[in-house]
């Protein structure tokens, strides 16, 4: 035990010792104040926060709350990293994506800031591979690491890569990856590949390009469909699994197969949750290798790429805040490659501007934040300690159930994964339907006069297999109806906000009201009479004291006047009046999905 100096600065000795219990009496006394009368283990639990997979995060951690010893960093099993010395030196690999020849472009990335390239290659996706020496020819191949993403065109893809590596003197140094990840390919299309052609490139590999890895597992199609984080590391340990069965069946040690692997996985901006992932992944890897004979090949060589599904096409600046946070999620993680996709990736074609926040985002958090600069950043923390473990635990058994069900190519074919992840969607899309996961700029502080972004369309990608979702879908479907309508008429939808009673009273659900109706592309108008509104339908805004006094005879009042639909903004009470009560927690889809089609407005 260390024994600390006495240096006179004793901390809290004064004070006695609080207990746990003492502290969810605290918390039960300030429930109870607002009407719920709970005891401390019950109160503790109304403050946890239910994640997917059955998780649940509590209020409050402190050594109770143990979690396996996740070692050293560059250890078995890497929980804390798969270096030593973390991203202490130089920070990540900050890895742009690129979908179009544009050679201009990749070189004032790498002018700029970025040390690696993901290029999406073939012809109905992305740069035709006929393009790849234009794309690269001013390219210092052996000092930027060049990855690909090319599907079914992989391995024609990777024979022009090093065709170029061979032809500029860079084949002893090149580094990066092939791409090859036929598992990937078909949970994206549904079609297909022969695992052959990437053992072949992994052997080739092994013998002669030691920098480069052939394998990609790529777990971004799961986390596409709506999985959640366990899930997604199910799929991914899955993924790896099966293509280490391919890589030894082709003559590859176990111990070369695992350093074949590059993985890749989302980062979103439920920061701890992507930090937690990412320890967590290195860690069940780790158990695949030790199980497979070569525990000193575990470490996982990490690509997080900030999250799609997290991007909005509407007021997509705030996209700027989420890829910042998912970043510095990534950084904390220990992720080893980091891909910012630009803020106005949902929309189209990323344009300079776009590109060039995205890979300052990286730059600003390495040399600005230092945050390179500590090696694994949370660990010790009994959250992000106990959240990794359990993240793990749930992963495994997502992973053992694939299994049981033949492996990861039989799970998918038999349509098992693909149910699964639409389940963990179905429950997400009730908690974004009704707000209870809010999207900044779209389901809340929607602005219905903000100038659209607009871009050149990016290339289609691959579909035929698993969906791609996104968390503005339902909303983005709302306003789509209401511009479409703005176009044709001249005039978005309105709905009449009355306002009853003093404002102090009136104003808070009046403001909910406001933000509830633009959310679908309902414009809201307050002051004046409904007669000259232009609106066919109103909503009633004031306290519950003001309803049970003036909430019918307000009512009553606006159908006169031609309100064809009457809303009141607050929950069911002792007051008559209202077809329909919007409060927090309703299904504001629901609501807005009627409203527009009893206002005309055509889907």
């Amino acid at each position: 035990m260390t024994v600390l100096p006495d240096d006179g600065l004793s901390l809290a000795t004064e004070f006695a010792d609080v207990t746990h219990e003492q502290w969810q009496q605290l918390v039960a006394g300030v429930l109870r104040k607002s009407g719920r009368d709970v005891s401390g283990a019950e109160a503790e639990t109304l403050l946890s926060t239910a994640l997917d997979d059955g998780l649940r995060t509590p209020p409050l951690y402190t050594a109770r709350h143990r979690a396996p010893d996740p070692g050293l960093p560059g250890f078995a099993p890497f929980v804390r990293g798969g270096r030593p010395e973390g991203s202490a030196a130089d920070g990540w690999d900050v890895r742009q994506r690129h979908a179009v020849p544009d050679a201009e472009a990749v070189l004032g990335d790498l002018e700029n800031g970025v040390t690696s390239l993901w290029l999406a290659v073939g012809d109905s996706g992305g740069i035709p591979v006929a393009a790849l020496a234009d794309v690269l020819k001013d390219v210092y191949l052996d000092l930027a690491p060049v990855v690909l993403d090319a599907g079914a065109e992989t391995e024609p893809a990777a024979r022009e890569l090093l065709r170029l590596y061979e032809e500029r003197g860079a084949a002893g140094a090149a580094r990066g990856g092939l791409g090859a990840d036929p598992l990937g390919h078909e949970a994206r299309t549904g079609e297909p590949l022969d695992p052959a052609a990437a053992a072949g490139l992994a052997a080739l590999c092994a013998e002669r390009h030691p920098g480069l890895r052939a394998v990609t597992v790529d777990a971004l199609p799961y986390h596409e469909a709506g999985g959640s984080a366990a899930q997604e590391l199910g799929c991914s340990l899955a993924t790896a699994v099966a293509y280490l069965r391919e890589l030894t069946a082709a003559g590859l040690s176990a111990a070369q197969a695992c350093t074949q692997l590059e993985f890749r996985y989302a980062a979103t901006a439920d920061q701890f949750l992507t930090v937690a992932k990412l320890r967590a992944a290195r860690r069940l890897f780790a158990r695949v290798a030790e199980v497979c004979g070569a525990p000193g090949a575990g470490a996982q060589l990490q690509h997080a790429v900030t999250s799609p599904v997290m991007a909005t096409r509407r007021d997509p600046w705030v996209n700027m805040l989420r890829t910042t946070v998912a970043t510095l999620a990534a950084g904390v993680g220990g992720a080893d490659a980091v891909t910012v996709l630009p803020f106005d990736h949902a929309i189209g074609l990323p344009d300079a501007f776009s590109r060039r926040i995205a890979r300052n985002t990286s730059a600003i958090l390495v040399e600005e934040s230092h945050l390179a600069r500590v090696i694994d950043p949370a660990g010790g923390s009994w959250y992000v300690e106990r959240l990794t473990d359990e993240l793990a635990h749930a992963g495994w058994a997502f992973f053992q159930e694939i299994e049981r069900a033949g492996g990861h190519a039989a799970a998918l074919r038999s349509g098992m994964v693909g149910e699964r992840l639409a389940g963990t969607w179905a429950e997400r899309g009730r908690r974004l339907a009704t707000r209870r996961e809010p999207v900044t700029g779209v389901s809340e502080f929607p602005d219905l006069a903000e100038k659209p972004v607009v871009r050149e369309p990016a290339p289609r990608p691959p579909a035929g297999g698993l969906p791609r979702v996104r968390r503005d879908e339902a909303f983005e479907a709302l306003r789509a109806r209401s511009d479409a309508h703005l176009a044709a008429t001249g005039a978005r939808p309105r709905v009449f906000l009355a306002a009853l009673g003093p404002a102090a009273v009136h104003t808070p659900r009046l403001t909910f009201a406001a933000n509830l109706f633009q959310a679908g592309g309902v414009e809201p108008v307050t002051g004046g009479a409904f007669a000259d509104s232009g609106a066919a339908e109103a909503c009633l805004c004031s306290g519950d004291a003001v309803y049970e006094e003036q909430g019918a005879a307000a009512a009553a009042e606006l159908r006169a006047a031609g309100a064809r639909h009457v809303y009141l903004a607050g929950r069911p009470g002792p007051y008559d009046g209202a077809d329909t009560y919007v409060h927090a927690g309703c299904d504001a889809v629901a609501v807005l999905t009627d409203a527009l089609d009893r206002m005309g407005v055509a889907r």
